[in-house]
């Protein structure tokens, strides 16, 4: 029936209308603004009423190269509410992805911060954006820029009327848009419906998703140009809760004072986000009393992360794992009702992993045979997925839907273990998996291992060619402080680490420091540079794994 959808629209009605004083507060180039959701609701009719102005129609797509702030968080609702297709692009892509986005995607209309329109005048070529037709930059000025046609985002909406007619859309228009970070290829698109989106939204609310309400006060960190920042601008909208962005590029320093000054109840970010945060907490002396929770996704949580805010703070820290495919969120390590009474380390374990499927999602793992793998917490395969929120296309890629998709089912393309319980652990990317000697070593559980010493803030291992053994662990090892760390002592210490919880062959071949680990656009483990840099034959040792 018209009208009865399942659409976000609905979401900014309640929200107008339940909580009209409700704050959204955004760190900006120019200061702190805030603002409630009733004037969010008028500038997302008067941005609206922009786009049609410029000819914006339903299923064009307009895109954004922006940082977290309240001018982007207008066009979440201001843009698919039309009937338009938001895309928003990871501004950290190389120059030649973002072309290539741009022209795949075809989109009419660009948002651009003000700190980012150098980047985009890199990124230009006539050619691929030869779609585009207006650039907006998300301030009230314009900087000096080759872009063209260009204006400021406050004079192309600000003389616009704050009354709009939202149209009543259908459940499978397309809303939004993100490519893939493309490490090891092309980036590939993926398209979310209004149903996805609202689908999505209703998961994450619930208990076993993240657990928002009205008396929330909740930061994402996670970017906005990434997978709609894990959905929680739709989520904190339909739940009534206070928004707090944190703006361009924010230091610890930043993002610590916005959580003891708004009073976050709940954010969430990458590792390395909160790794920074810790050490500032702890050199600052803070205690970050209105923090309830973090969630914590795009890498595994070192468990010695998780204990750090559990015992300085107080403050339970929720491991996540999802994917662009997924809208993004497939699963939270939330403790099952009876756990809360096991002993810490038991529930540290459970915790660590990255814990049980959402609501309304579906999974199985699967191993080269193509048979299911059983849940016993140690065979572990490839997992495939499918739910409402869960894509069965990229757009215009017809090579990779026959490659990542089986039936109704997504092939991850993470190998992961299920436990008797049913929580998910990611042991690798299928692509990261270290295969020595016909037996299969994990990365990630090797870093996790060497990061809870004390004297490492990052570790990054991959596999590297071996003319015996076909592959062997190489670990990258980042100390958190030099002053007077004797690496070689260091280095002894860490592989009895390893060798304490697994077998001799998982031991490393090579330790290296290094400054820093790489970094993708998304924030993870450059795992492909580190191979190209660093990962020849020379690098591991020529004895046989068992012979140590």
């Amino acid at each position: 029936m018209a009208g009865h959808d399942q659409t976000i629209g609905s979401f900014l009605w309640r929200a107008e209308r339940l909580y009209p004083d409700t704050e959204i507060v955004a760190r900006t180039h120019d200061g702190i603004e805030r603002y409630d959701y009733a004037t969010y609701a008028d500038r997302t009719r008067q941005l609206a009423n922009a786009l049609e102005a410029s000819g914006i129609e339903a299923g064009d797509r307009v895109a954004t190269v922006s940082w977290n702030h309240h001018r982007h968080f207008e066009t979440y609702f201001g843009v698919p509410n039309t009937g338009a297709q938001l895309h928003t692009i990871n501004p950290l892509l190389p120059d030649e992805h973002v072309q290539y986005i741009v022209e795949n995607a075809g989109d009419r209309l660009v948002f651009v911060d003000p700190s980012l329109v150098e980047k985009l005048e890199s990124a230009y070529d006539a050619d691929a954006f030869a779609s585009v037709e207006q650039f907006v930059v998300m301030g009230e000025a314009v900087p000096e820029t080759s872009l063209d046609p260009v204006t400021d985002y406050e004079s192309f909406v600000g003389e616009q009327e704050p009354s709009y007619e939202w149209p009543e859309l259908d459940e499978d228009q397309r809303a939004g848009m993100c490519y893939t970070s493309g490490t090891t290829g092309r980036p590939k698109g993926v398209e979310y419906t209004q149903q996805m989106l609202w689908s999505h939204t209703m998961a994450t609310l619930t208990p076993q998703g993240l657990d928002i309400d009205d008396g929330d006060v909740v930061m994402p960190v996670v970017p906005m140009f990434h997978v709609n920042a894990w959905g929680m601008p739709f989520s904190l909208t339909a739940a009534g809760a206070k928004h707090v962005y944190p703006g361009p590029s924010p230091d610890p320093e930043d993002l610590a004072r916005l959580i003891e000054d708004e009073g976050v109840t709940f954010t969430a970010g990458v590792p390395t986000v909160w790794m920074g945060v810790l050490e500032y907490a702890r050199e600052n002396d803070l205690d970050f009393d209105s923090l309830e929770r973090v969630m914590v996704g795009g890498a595994a949580a070192p468990k010695s992360l998780i204990r750090a805010f559990d015992e300085e703070f107080d403050v339970t820290m929720l491991q996540g794992w999802g994917m662009t495919e997924l809208s993004p969120v497939g699963t939270l390590s939330h403790l099952k009702d009876g756990m809360e009474d096991w002993d810490a380390e038991r529930k540290y374990e459970k915790r660590q992993k990255q814990g049980l499927v959402l609501p309304g999602l579906e999974f199985r793992v699967v191993d080269d045979d193509g048979e299911e793998v059983p849940w016993n917490g140690e065979d572990f395969g490839e997992l495939y997925i499918r739910g409402p929120w869960v894509t069965d296309s990229y757009f215009e890629r017809p090579e990779a839907d026959e490659t990542d998709f089986e039936g109704s089912w997504l092939k991850t393309g993470d190998v992961v273990s299920v436990d008797e319980d049913g929580y998910v652990k990611i042991v690798d990317r299928a692509k990261d998996v270290i295969k020595s000697g016909g037996e299969w070593i994990s990365s990630v559980e090797l870093e996790n291992a060497l990061m809870a010493h004390d004297a490492v803030s990052e570790a990054a291992v991959v596999g590297v060619p071996h003319e015996r053994w076909q592959e062997r662990p190489a670990a990258f090892v980042v100390l958190a402080d030099e002053v007077g760390v004797d690496r070689d002592e260091v280095k002894a210490e860490l592989v009895n680490l390893i060798r304490e919880d697994y077998p001799k062959w998982w031991v490393p071949d090579a330790t290296l420091f290094i400054d820093e680990v790489p970094k993708t656009a998304t924030g993870k483990f450059d795992k492909k540079r580190l191979r190209d840099e660093y990962g020849d034959e020379s690098l591991v040792a020529d004895e046989a794994p068992d012979e140590r």
